[in-house]
């Protein structure tokens, strides 16, 4: 979310309404409304790299994996955001066309634009949806992958993951190397 919120409050539902003709993306936050910016191709093929491996890995098993056009709606807060993937394992979620409630797992591919935002507000607002089991960033810059992951008093604990680890998703019991992650992205300069 980087650009300036439109000052005029707006209802949920014309959000919803608006959103569904709108040729651009917006987030929406307790009333205000947040254009979104592009993403470069390098965030493209990270997304969609995590996406793919995911749908794979969960085809059968109930869960489903969603991309960036799908919202997670956090009910106890009005607010609707675009994660870059999304996975949901409770059925309560197929009643919704257009936004889940109840996501396990919710994975951002930081850009220099939104990472603080990533990093602070939008995951103090994740952590509000209590099915949320594990907020994964991702950096398009290097190869680097924080998983936050809720632990069973409640608190979020951080796991790092550099070039030659291996990444383990409990959420969703996956396990990939970082590099499959990163797979036909390339990185200006070195590796750090």
């Amino acid at each position: 979310m980087v650009a300036t919120p439109n000052s005029t409050y707006i209802s949920p539902e014309d959000y919803l309404k608006a959103e569904e003709s709108s040729p651009i993306k917006h987030e929406y936050r307790q009333g205000l409304v947040y254009a979104m910016a592009g993403a470069s191709n390098a965030h493209v093929v990270i997304s969609l790299n995590m996406a793919s491996m995911l749908r794979n890995h969960l085809r059968g098993s109930g869960c489903q994996t969603y991309i960036s056009d799908t919202k997670a709606h956090i009910e106890s807060i009005n607010i609707y955001y675009y994660p870059d993937v999304i996975v949901s394992c409770d059925r309560r979620d197929r009643e919704f066309d257009n936004f889940l409630r109840y996501p396990c797992l919710i994975v951002e591919v930081l850009s220099p634009t939104t990472e603080a935002f990533d990093r602070g507000d939008k995951f103090a607002d994740y952590r509000k949806m209590e099915s949320l089991q594990e907020y994964v960033l991702v950096s398009q810059t290097r190869m680097n992958v924080e998983i936050f992951r809720r632990n069973p008093e409640g608190q979020w604990v951080l796991y790092t993951y550099s070039p030659g680890d291996n990444i383990h998703l409990v959420s969703v019991d996956f396990n990939c190397a970082i590099a499959d992650v990163y797979e036909d992205v390339t990185f200006e300069g070195s590796q750090s």
